[in-house]
């Protein structure tokens, strides 16, 4: 299983980017999503995930109502659209998928088995 990251880069704070993750190697659209981040010094933390069919989502209560994750089952794809972006934002982004089919989402980071490689996302002042 390989998950591949992208759409990171530098943007000033107020700004807006959109992460996309493209998984292979398993049946995408049977298995719940998360993007997670980890900035210097921090633990890796939660932020968004989304249940396998799409319709649940859960996010870290810093990003809500800012962050949106979606998916697209027919491109293998989850997405992390991120709007009013603040420098406390700034992190290497992952993706992960689950371990276990059918699942709701979580935002236990031990219950995803594959990561991808992480996009940096950085916010100016």
């Amino acid at each position: 299983v390989q998950l591949q990251a992208f759409g990171g880069g530098l943007v000033q704070a107020g700004g807006s980017l959109k992460l996309s993750c493209v998984v292979s190697g398993r049946t995408f659209s049977i298995y719940a999503m998360g993007w997670f981040r980890q900035a210097p010094g921090k633990e890796r933390e939660f932020v968004a995930s989304i249940s396998w069919r799409g319709g649940r989502t859960s996010y870290q209560d810093s990003v809500k109502g800012r962050f949106t994750i979606a998916r697209d089952n027919a491109k293998n794809t989850v997405y992390l659209q991120m709007n009013s972006l603040k420098p406390e934002d700034t992190a290497v982004y992952y993706c992960a998928t689950v371990r276990d089919p059918y699942n709701s989402g979580s935002r236990d980071r031990s219950e995803y088995g594959y990561w991808g490689q992480g996009t940096q996302v950085t916010v100016s002042s």
